[in-house]
């Protein structure tokens, strides 16, 4: 379980390190919308890889959660989580726990030979 906990923060440094470079590099030029799109299109693959296998505990699943809502609060300037929550569910970002749940069904539904 050690390793595993070790896996998990390992993980969470590198999304912020892909995060981080994206928006320090293109923060004054670009808008919102780019930036959340190339969130969810580069740093969620690093933060999600290969966690449908696993059956994570809601305070993993909580923890990768956190991890995002935290970037989207330094991204929109606010410390509100409902001010997140609003400005996730026009940008369409689910959060990790969700998309986790989703692909989890799909692995769980493929039948293997």
């Amino acid at each position: 379980m050690w390793v595993f906990k070790r896996q998990i923060n390992y993980i969470k440094r590198s999304f912020y390190r892909a995060a981080n470079s994206i928006f320090g590099k293109i923060v004054r030029i670009a808008s919102e919308d780019v930036l959340i799109e190339l969130l969810k299109t580069q740093c969620m693959s690093i933060l999600l890889y290969g966690f449908e296998v696993y059956n994570l505990c809601k305070r993993d699943l909580y923890s990768l959660d956190f991890v995002v809502n935290r970037f989207l609060m330094k991204l929109f300037r606010t410390s509100d989580i409902s001010v997140v929550a609003y400005c996730r569910e026009m940008f369409q970002f689910d959060l990790p726990s969700a998309i986790l749940k989703k692909r989890s069904e799909k692995f769980d539904s493929i039948s293997f030979i």
